[in-house]
């Protein structure tokens, strides 16, 4: 719809009003405060993102770059209830860089802010934590561990040359070969179509939207079939933003976790679907924007051009991961075949669904010594 105006300036675009969000929301964890740094950063086209670092100043550590799945953040590396990748990264001898990229729900962009895909993250967001830690840390290598969609879109970082020399790479849940299950594919087509236009986001706190909203409908479709009252775990371990996927091994999660569940993960912009869509169409990472020439960089096909990945790269993956299902053994086996010279490892984590990989109670024993083997044999 269009509205005249007699006031001759123009109007203010929508990127501004992202431009001049407000700082994120402050972190949970119990580190002495003096050793997170909280780093005003902005991507290369203006939007503020979060970029926190831990540890002590003027050390020789290697620096890690931890990144987050969408809507989640970088809460979900820092958990003060249980022993974190943080943690296990500092006993380790490292120096952990925490990216809260424009899907971070610590960030207004999913609700209020302006609309971006992912091929944004992968040109704006990911290059620009890379380029300012390394101006940083000087010589010393840089691994990077990503996790979901983090992971999915430094793979088209990656295969765009945009972060050359990266130590390593541990990808989490999936990489270059997106793989949903048949009914989250049809799922996120049906309800793309039916709900576009009236609603923008999907929540996932129930107390904040109320009993009498347009998306009651929504919370009382994840509930079916449901064991947990909870109205959060119910959308997010049921049905995973009512996709019918879920997110993680219920019985993996500390109650305290359980608990705080709306603070770790936030709403899905329904905006990100089409991309999202043609990514598992594909199966492969493929870029949004085919005509405009800002995104010519990345390429068309993420897989078509990974012999451009340089960097060794370790799979990992819940054997019963319900989001991505065998994403990861899927890109282990078309890499072999097809780039038979890249230094790619997988590792399958029994007993472990997606997002319990990190938060889970238990990721300490089981998940996090994998990540530090990896990561120790090319420091």
């Amino acid at each position: 719809m269009m509205f005249r105006t007699t006031n001759t300036r123009p109007a203010r675009p929508a990127l501004r009003r992202v431009r001049t969000a407000a700082a994120p929301r402050p972190l949970r964890h119990r580190l002495d405060p003096a050793s997170v740094e909280e780093i005003p950063l902005r991507a290369g086209d203006g939007v503020r993102l979060g970029l926190t670092r831990v540890g002590a100043r003027g050390t020789d550590r290697p620096a890690v770059l931890l990144l987050h799945g969408h809507t989640a953040s970088a809460d979900m590396f820092l958990l003060p209830e249980t022993r974190n990748l943080v943690d296990a990264l500092l006993d380790g001898g490292y120096e952990p860089w925490l990216l809260d990229w424009r899907g971070s729900c610590r960030l207004p962009y999913n609700e209020t802010g302006g609309r971006y895909t992912y091929d944004d993250v992968a040109l704006y967001d990911i290059p620009a934590a890379v380029s300012y830690i390394r101006e940083r840390i000087g010589g010393r290598p840089l691994f990077v561990v990503a996790h979901c969609i983090g992971s999915l879109t430094l793979s088209l970082s990656m295969t765009a040359g945009l972060v050359p020399g990266l130590a390593g790479v541990v990808s989490q849940g999936v990489f270059l070969t997106p793989k949903l299950a048949g009914r989250t594919s049809l799922r996120m087509s049906v309800a793309g179509e039916l709900l576009r236009g009236r609603i923008d986001h999907i929540p996932v706190d129930f107390r904040r939207v109320g009993l009498w909203s347009k998306y009651t409908p929504l919370f009382a479709l994840a509930s079916r079939g449901a064991h947990c009252p909870d109205p959060t775990c119910q959308i997010l371990h049921n049905s995973a933003w009512g996709s019918g996927a879920s997110l993680f091994r219920h019985e993996n999660l500390a109650a305290a976790t359980h608990d705080r569940l709306a603070e770790l993960l936030g709403p899905a912009p329904l905006w990100i679907v089409p991309h999202l869509r043609r990514i598992e169409l594909a199966r492969s990472v493929v870029r949004w924007h085919d005509t405009d020439h800002r995104y010519r960089v990345l390429p068309p096909n993420a897989l078509d051009a990974a012999d451009r990945i340089d960097t060794p790269v370790l799979l990992i993956a819940g054997s019963d991961n319900g989001l991505w299902l065998d994403s990861q053994k899927l890109c282990h086996e078309v890499l072999a075949h097809r780039q038979p010279q890249l230094d790619v490892t997988y590792t399958e984590i029994p007993g472990y669904g997606h997002l319990d990989t990190f938060i889970g109670r238990g990721a300490a024993l089981d998940v996090f010594g994998h990540i530090l083997d990896f990561l120790d044999e090319r420091r």
